[in-house]
């Protein structure tokens, strides 16, 4: 006999399949609650359940992502992809990726033209460190093994900005946490791009306290997001701001520490590190 949860799970995957292959009509949400034989209310509230997010950002989610890859290509206009897309005008796209990808259409198409990306290398406790910063906040923070290397994935997020090797007070202000001044650190400022979910896992990360740890599963419970816990994990692996955002401190149920971006190792000395400073201090 199948569970709940299993009858909920088939439904969802019905639900997400259905929205893939109409996402160009822009199906309502009677429309696709219908499809699966439930009731608008009780499908919105076991979707949000299961994909952690409502049917409506996952429509949006998978609008954009077809834009984006219309965009790509030279001879599509933001009119073109607006209509592909299934969106009423370019207002509403333009609006759609304000909201979803924190820039306009037409700077996406233009790869971060006319944004200026200062950037510079400098020393951490656990290794080198490019950080970068517009004048909203540090968007890119990465651990370093091959500076060339490092700065080409950075050139490659944003292929069309300018970019400018300098420090600025932005990221000296962020720096500022590997020397432990506290008191400071309400002047880090970042400048995230992601999905209003990427946004709240990071926020959640922010949330756990220097030397202590906390498990993909308690993340989603503290959102209250209980059943995406794979969601979750996902967003993390996806954090651009490495050590400020502490994507580090969160582990397996198991207690294994598992992976991280920027190496299993780094991983396992920073937990270490953070440890010994909270206990000293304490």
């Amino acid at each position: 006999m199948k569970t709940q949860d299993h009858i909920n799970f088939q439904r969802i995957t019905q639900a997400i399949d259905y929205i893939n292959t109409h996402f160009q009509k822009q199906p309502k949400l009677e429309e696709v609650a219908q499809s699966i034989h439930l009731s608008p209310f009780h499908f919105q509230r076991i979707f949000k359940e299961w994909a952690g997010i409502s049917p409506k950002k996952f429509l949006q989610y998978i609008s954009i992502e077809h834009a984006k890859m219309l965009l790509k290509q030279e001879q599509t206009s933001v009119f073109d992809a607006s209509y592909q897309t299934g969106l009423s005008g370019t207002g509403r796209l333009h609006d759609l990726f304000i909201k979803v990808e924190g820039m306009s259409p037409g700077e996406f198409k233009n790869g971060g033209q006319n944004l200026t990306i200062n950037y510079s290398l400098a020393e951490s406790p656990f290794g080198d460190l490019l950080i970068a910063s517009t004048q909203k906040g540090v968007c890119h923070l990465t651990f370093v093994e091959d500076e060339a290397k490092a700065l080409k994935e950075l050139e490659e997020r944003f292929p069309n900005a300018g970019f400018c090797q300098k420090l600025d007070l932005i990221q000296q202000n962020a720096l500022l946490i590997f020397t432990h001044d506290w008191g400071k650190l309400d002047k880090i400022k970042l400048h995230l791009k992601g999905t209003d979910f990427q946004l709240k896992v990071w926020e959640s990360l922010l949330k756990i306290p220097m030397g202590n740890l906390a498990t993909y599963s308690q993340v989603a419970q503290q959102m209250g997001k209980p059943k995406a816990v794979r969601a979750v994990g996902t967003a993390i692996g996806h954090n651009p701001i490495a050590y400020l955002i502490p994507c580090h401190r969160v582990i397996r149920s198991s207690g294994h520490f598992g992976q991280y971006h920027w190496g299993s190792n780094r991983k396992t000395a920073i937990i270490g590190w953070e440890g010994a400073k909270s206990h000293h201090s304490n």
